[in-house]
């Protein structure tokens, strides 16, 4: 058999679309060359094919090898080729019978002695084989992510792990068997959720407390405003504490962007949400994805958890700017001269901010505020408007008394008892509404917040005197829903409007 095509999956965006690695030996002048749209790493995996069917006991014939990756304008980057290209050049050229090809998929790249390495962004392609109702032959390096795919209702083998080529080739000949899954399940992701940091570790700050459960509840993106050492940091990190464990479809996304990104992926902590805090000196492209082969950014890792954004004015103006969309539409796309690709960007926004240059407030009653309001204007000037209209609660953080510190014993109620209200409220929304309220349409805001005659006169005087935007006014109206579901109310009072108007107060 001169010619043989071997099934193998890309990788664009979080999808793993699949890509036919057609190899054809003729006679002619010995060469090797590969076509279908390669990038550097894959035309050098010629060199490492070469060597490793030679070192593995295998011939590379003095023959005209052609390889074609399939569909052509696909883009196809990193070692992930290596595999399929030599078992297609086995079978091309009769050194392996091709009788059960058809049933496989191969992913993996070749050491020069044919031991196979891991590859970035296994874990979409196991998935989509798994989809195809194929075999996916990967690395024994990507056995975290293969042990992430195992669901209890399966019921034939989805992937078979291997250390080097030889033993690809007895999996494709029937000499090595495919293990199971029920003798894998318990490799597979913990349900339960255990988190080390806890709410009640944070002294005193009550306000900023029940404003977390807020955030939780309704999923609101937050600003908190304060002098160092008043615990904004801390506050944030409990936050994720908070949130409900993530659901299947969340967790199996969040993993894929983490795979795609070379994250190491902790089975015991599948189910819980994760808290990103990227440095104020990130680019652009850091926070939102990118580069000539795009990858996710801190957006898109913080999916279905928290990015925390500390010394918010730090950052540059042009990388905050870039996270005004993505937090409007809940995705980032990404276009370049080949591919154009989505990564999802669902997370709760929390940032923090000192309240001056100093890092104190202008009325600090020690006097330790030493710039001038023009100064604090400008430091503050940082944050642009479009951006400050889209963070649904702004809070001051004031510093923690002496006497709260001071005190014995916990600050208050734990996490796992403040997530049971979480993710009661949150059940409430979703069987009401199928989802949220931070993501309420306005019509859907027009059917579920009916104001009173007091309620109408507070947000007139507000948008008449505070200058409120009409997406400000939104965000209120989403908030006070929220305050209310978390009252066990079904009807938003002037109460829950004025508590609402005194988070905005920025």
């Amino acid at each position: 058999m001169e010619l043989a095509a071997v099934t193998s999956r890309a990788l664009s965006g979080i999808e793993s679309p699949v890509v036919s690695v057609e190899v054809h030996a003729s006679n002619g002048l010995p060469s090797f060359s590969i076509v279908g749209l390669p990038e550097a790493s894959v035309k050098e995996s010629k060199d490492r094919v070469r060597s490793a069917l030679l070192s593995s006991g295998f011939e590379f014939p003095p023959k005209r090898i052609t390889v074609n990756l399939a569909p052509a304008d696909l883009p196809k980057s990193g070692g992930r080729y290596d595999l399929p290209i030599a078992i297609g050049i086995l079978v091309a050229t009769g050194q392996l019978e091709p009788l059960r090809l058809s049933e496989f998929e191969f992913i993996g790249e070749l050491a020069l002695n044919g031991d196979l390495r891991p590859v970035k962004g296994a874990l979409p392609g196991i998935l989509a084989a798994r989809n195809a109702r194929k075999v996916c032959v990967l690395p024994v390096g990507n056995q975290s992510e293969a042990f992430i795919s195992l669901t209890k209702e399966q019921q034939s083998p989805h992937f078979t792990l291997v250390k080097s080529l030889k033993e690809a080739c007895q999996v494709l000949l029937g000499e090595k068997a495919i293990d199971f899954p029920d003798t894998l399940l318990d490799r597979a992701p913990v349900l339960d959720v255990h988190y080390i940091d806890d709410l009640s570790d944070v002294k005193g700050q009550y306000q900023a407390k029940r404003v977390l459960e807020i955030c939780a509840s309704g999923h609101h993106s937050l600003m908190m405003v304060g002098p160092p050492g008043s615990g904004k940091s801390m506050l944030a990190a409990r936050l994720t504490t908070l949130l409900p464990p993530l659901m299947q479809e969340e967790a199996i996304e969040s993993a894929a962007i983490k795979s795609i990104s070379g994250v190491n992926i902790d089975r015991d902590c599948f189910y819980q949400r994760t808290c990103i805090s990227p440095h104020h000196t990130s680019s652009a492209a850091a926070l939102v994805g990118g580069g000539s082969y795009p990858k996710p950014g801190a957006i898109s890792l913080a999916h279905c958890g928290i990015l925390f954004l500390d010394e918010l004015p730090e950052f540059n103006h042009n990388a905050l700017e870039a996270l005004r969309e993505p937090l409007e539409s809940k995705y980032v796309d990404i276009s370049r001269v080949n591919q154009q690709v989505r990564f999802p960007a669902d997370c709760l926004l929390v940032t923090a901010m000192n309240p001056s240059p100093s890092g104190f407030f202008a009325d600090d009653p020690l006097g330790r505020c030493t710039d001038t309001p023009e100064q604090i204007h400008r430091y503050q000037r940082k944050i642009s408007g479009p951006l400050l209209d889209r963070i649904d609660l702004h809070l001051e953080v004031p510093p923690v008394n002496l006497s709260d510190l001071q005190g014995e014993g916990k600050g208050g109620e734990s996490s796992a008892v403040v997530r049971k209200r979480v993710i009661k409220v949150r059940e409430k929304q979703r069987q009401r509404q199928g989802c949220l309220n931070s993501s309420l349409s306005v019509k859907a805001l027009q059917e579920l917040v009916r104001l009173d005659g007091a309620s109408q006169s507070i947000l007139e005087r507000a948008v008449n005197q505070l200058g409120v935007s009409a997406r400000g006014y939104h965000r209120i109206l989403r908030i006070a829903r929220t305050l209310a579901d978390m009252s066990g109310e079904e009807d938003v009072a002037s109460q829950h409007i004025a508590e609402a108007l005194s988070y905005r107060a920025l």
